[in-house]
């Protein structure tokens, strides 16, 4: 099946089963990282909303949430630039902060992220990442844990958009690239 979403079409890349029991998996281990430690998740807004909601319901300790919004992304490419809209309100100081991120494509965003972060003095500071680009990384990352590694392509769906849409689809789907629809062509933005 494919779907058209906007001016693109996109193909199933990882279902929503195989996206729940990963996101369980990373759960149960930052469960036993973190036991007695109390950690404080901050989640990167907007795409990670999703990713941080079913991560977070996964986690049996003691923990808190919150939410940062960081851009660097404008329509499907990167833009080699951090804007910081929704800014970091906790005492972080002495914390041990673990950042939600939806994907890690060239590594920009996330290295503007913790070190941010890092000013206000944390205990320790990991990201979960629900996907990682390792061929598209153009800064040196350390992802503690990653969900899935995948090809440098463009995905949308399970909180990642493409220009606003595809947020709400349960799966993922990757970018087509066949330019012409063939076979089941389901145009998604239309339901």
């Amino acid at each position: 099946m494919r779907l058209l979403i906007k001016d693109k079409y996109f193909i199933p890349y990882i279902d929503s089963e195989a996206l729940s029991q990963r996101v369980q998996q990373l759960g149960r281990q930052i469960s036993h990282d973190y036991a007695g430690k109390y950690p404080l998740f901050i989640a990167v807004l907007n795409g990670a909303f999703i990713f941080a909601a079913d991560l977070i319901r996964t986690v049996d300790i003691p923990s808190e949430i919150s939410f940062v919004k960081f851009t660097s992304y404008h329509n499907m490419h990167s833009s080699g630039t951090v804007d910081q809209i929704i800014g970091i309100e906790e005492d972080l100081r002495g914390r041990h902060i673990i950042v939600i991120e939806d994907i890690i494509d060239t590594g920009i965003t996330i290295t503007e992220v913790i070190a941010e972060i890092k000013r206000y003095q944390p205990a320790s500071v990991e990201v979960v990442a629900l996907l990682l680009k390792p061929d598209a990384l153009q800064k040196a990352v350390q992802i503690k844990y990653v969900g899935f590694c995948i090809e440098p392509r463009f995905v949308v769906g399970y909180g990642l958009d493409y220009d606003g849409y595809g947020r709400n689809l349960r799966d993922l789907f990757i970018l087509d690239q066949i330019p012409d629809p063939q076979g089941d062509l389901k145009d998604w933005s239309t339901e």
